[in-house]
């Protein structure tokens, strides 16, 4: 999966922490400091994504998320230092469509960056030539929104389809149930960590053959949860 990703953040060393990050995954990037210049470079570029800092010089990230709305369908993932539920909101209304609150880690980041590609099918390699993310024989279809379990299909609620989509495109990463929580904002805006729980908890009878012994969906003690079974 290539794509050519501009990063819009005023603080320079995050910027080139940002943009090593993304040539190690095999994309480019464009880097620029303030929202006037991200403004010129997406007309200029047409980036397959654009992370775009809320605190922007010039123009805020508010404000260039409102014109690529009004001009477009570019995807957006947007950076915050700001942990109030009303900014996160208010980006979410205006069309961004992920978003991650600063300190944040670059491997988050790039799987974060991972999963919105795939979903728009911008880059190349995308859902435009393979959808389906396939692990522990889950095969998850971004573009039909479907899942299927060993061949059967499995009726998930919109955030157990988001936490299933996150950990089947990393099998065997632990996630925290603060990352799964995250993979679920805009579609369980009012959901809480112990809700994560939950969903883990309905997730597993759907899809293990016994749920009071997941093979598939495994707790990892004192840090969250993990899908095992590797890629297939």
């Amino acid at each position: 999966m290539c794509a050519h990703v501009l990063v819009a953040e005023d603080d320079e060393m995050q910027a080139e922490l940002i943009r090593r990050s993304l040539l190690a995954e095999g994309h480019t990037a464009t880097v620029v400091h303030d929202g006037r210049a991200a403004l010129d470079e997406i007309r200029r570029v047409g980036p397959d994504l654009v992370v775009l800092d809320l605190m922007l010089p010039l123009i805020d990230g508010f404000g260039v998320c409102r014109v690529l709305r009004r001009d477009g369908d570019i995807p957006v993932l947007m950076l915050t230092a700001r942990g109030a539920e009303d900014d996160v909101l208010l980006g979410l209304e205006l069309g961004a469509d992920d978003y991650m609150t600063k300190p944040y880690s670059p491997r988050e980041l790039m799987a974060r960056i991972r999963t919105i590609l795939r979903r728009s099918g911008r880059a190349a390699g995308g859902p435009q030539n393979d959808p389906v993310v396939r692990a522990a024989g889950i095969a998850v279809d971004p573009v039909r929104h479907e899942v299927r379990c060993d061949g059967r299909t499995v009726e998930c609620t919109p955030a157990e389809y988001e936490i299933l989509l996150a950990m089947t495109a990393e099998p065997e990463r632990v996630f925290s149930r603060r990352q799964l929580l995250e993979c679920t904002r805009g579609t369980d805006r009012a959901s809480t960590e112990r809700a994560v729980d939950v969903h883990i908890m309905n997730l597993r009878r759907k899809i293990e053959p016994n749920p009071r012994r997941p093979v598939r969906l495994l707790t990892v003690f004192g840090v969250g949860y993990k899908l095992s079974g590797g890629r297939g």
